[in-house]
């Protein structure tokens, strides 16, 4: 093995002593090295769930809002969408079949298509007796955000950024493994917290308020902790 670091260089320059010392380094490091990226892949067991929005929602539970799959464009499967257009309600929710889940990624395309008080898309987890974790994104604010909903919607954390374009698909995804909690704004990681409010739920998707906005190529991977 050719190795250029400056180590290397030293070790080469002096005793067998050293050198024997620094392969018993080299030997622990490539073991950690080694259980480090067997936890990664450990994290996720199970194949990843998609979603197909070409079908009928067979399984979903509408909180509030209407929903429905529609024809739209850009969208990934075969031209057709899960559309939220409900405009008078504070918040819209849909639960998805599967789970519950404690330890999952999630990532879903939104597209906010129009709203003049709201234009927000996010995704919903941990979804449990009408209390839940929501991490959403809002065409109309510079922000991303990670709120609790109990009886009433309560921030945890943002973060400033620039607003998604309305009228364009953009991609959110989470991650949550214990009490820790990521959300991630077109691949830009936002969000890192701490909270363990809720431990388990369902996974779902959400609007506030008269946001129109489009959701397709949802993906649920459940993770070990």
């Amino acid at each position: 093995m050719t190795c250029n670091a400056p180590t290397c260089r030293r070790v080469d320059a002096v005793g067998p002593a050293r050198i024997g010392l620094t392969r018993r380094h080299l030997i622990t490091a490539a073991i950690g090295a080694s259980m480090s990226i067997e936890t990664g892949f450990a994290r996720a067991q199970s194949s990843p769930l998609s979603f197909d929005f070409t079908k009928p929602l067979d399984g979903w539970t509408i909180v509030s809002g209407q929903w429905a799959i529609e024809e739209v464009a850009g969208a990934a499967q075969g031209g057709r969408a899960l559309v939220q257009r409900a405009t008078a309600n504070d918040f819209n929710v849909i639960v998805a079949p599967g789970g519950p889940y404690a330890n999952v990624d999630v990532s879903v395309r939104f597209k906010p298509m129009s709203g003049r008080e709201d234009a927000s898309g996010g995704i919903v987890f941990r979804f449990a007796e009408g209390r839940y974790y929501v991490i959403r994104a809002n065409a109309l604010e510079d922000n991303f955000n990670f709120y609790y909903y109990d009886r009433g919607r309560r921030q945890i954390a943002g973060a400033s950024v620039k607003a998604p374009a309305l009228g364009q698909w953009h991609r959110l995804r989470i991650t949550a493994v214990g009490d820790r909690i990521q959300g991630w704004l077109n691949d830009q990681s936002l969000i890192d917290r701490r909270d363990n409010r809720y431990g388990s739920g369902r996974i779902g998707l959400w609007t506030k308020a008269d946001s129109i906005t489009a959701f397709d190529e949802l993906t649920v991977t459940p993770l070990n902790g």
